[in-house]
């Protein structure tokens, strides 16, 4: 494979947006999450002790099938720079250090009431449709579904766990970058070229107002229409939050990333 590197960060954050954008430069591959990560996760338990037959397989052996499957997976990419995507990328930095040591991590970051709010939006808007977000069960309310998603094993919870834990670690120096939504939709050229430079890739002049993404098909299934759909041009769109006010001030300090007293300066933040 010619680069491979992996989005991640924070859900509703950015990262189907960002996807679309860079995957209009014919040399890259972008795309929403996908399988890979999970593989990855099946196949690391299924190597372990719980499988009496792991004795016959050392780390060597274990590096090398986890890089293979994501090699392979990507083999018909190979011309490519390829971005794979997953929220748990964030909580595997020391494996993707040793798997790809020169990969770069992109976390999309957000305001984390904006995160909650914007999957309720989505619940409120599919009224008729449970959402595998909370596991297809119908009924709840904005405060239940709140809980669920922040919870440690919940859609934001793990993932900003995950987040944190990227950010403090010894393997992101150099290697991970934060992305805020506000940022890229405000001034998505400027963001996009920071970020060719992070990469160490040559400039490509992107078209902001002719994005192009259709994962219609997954939504729908999901039960979550809407989940990855963009709009044709960027643009920011102040509305009123979905939540009440105590749950959006429950996660308005959330953003340690702009908290002076958390910042690391060796971790460029766009």
């Amino acid at each position: 494979m010619k680069n491979i590197h992996f989005i991640s960060g924070l859900p509703r954050s950015g990262s189907t947006l960002l996807s679309a954008i860079l995957t209009q430069n014919p040399r890259f591959k972008a795309h929403m999450s996908g399988p890979v990560a999970g593989l990855i996760g099946n196949l690391l338990e299924g190597m372990s002790g719980k499988n009496e037959f792991s004795v016959f397989i050392d780390d060597d052996q274990r590096e090398r099938i986890l890089k293979s499957v994501i090699d392979a997976y990507y083999a018909d990419q190979s011309d490519k720079v390829v971005f794979d995507t997953s929220r748990s990328w964030c909580a595997r930095m020391a494996l993707l250090e040793k798997l790809y040591p020169e990969g770069k991590i992109i976390a999309c970051v957000r305001h984390v009431s904006w995160v909650v709010d914007s999957i309720e939006q989505l619940v409120q808007k599919n009224v008729f449709q449970p959402s595998s977000i909370f596991h297809y069960l119908a009924g709840g309310t904005v405060y239940s579904r709140a809980d669920g998603v922040a919870g440690g094993d919940g859609m934001v919870g793990y993932a900003y766990n995950a987040l944190k834990q990227a950010y403090y670690s010894k393997f992101a120096a150099g290697r991970l970058i934060l992305v805020q939504y506000e940022t890229l939709t405000a001034n998505p050229e400027a963001v996009i070229a920071q970020l060719y430079d992070f990469l160490g890739e040559r400039p490509f002049k992107h078209d902001f107002n002719n994005l192009q993404f259709d994962a219609s098909e997954f939504d729908t299934r999901s039960g979550t229409p809407g989940l990855h759909t963009i709009r044709k041009s960027i643009s920011r769109a102040d509305r009123q939050s979905a939540l009440p006010p105590d749950v959006f001030r429950r996660f308005e300090n959330d953003q340690f990333w702009l908290n002076p007293a958390m910042l690391r300066h060796d971790i460029r933040l766009i």
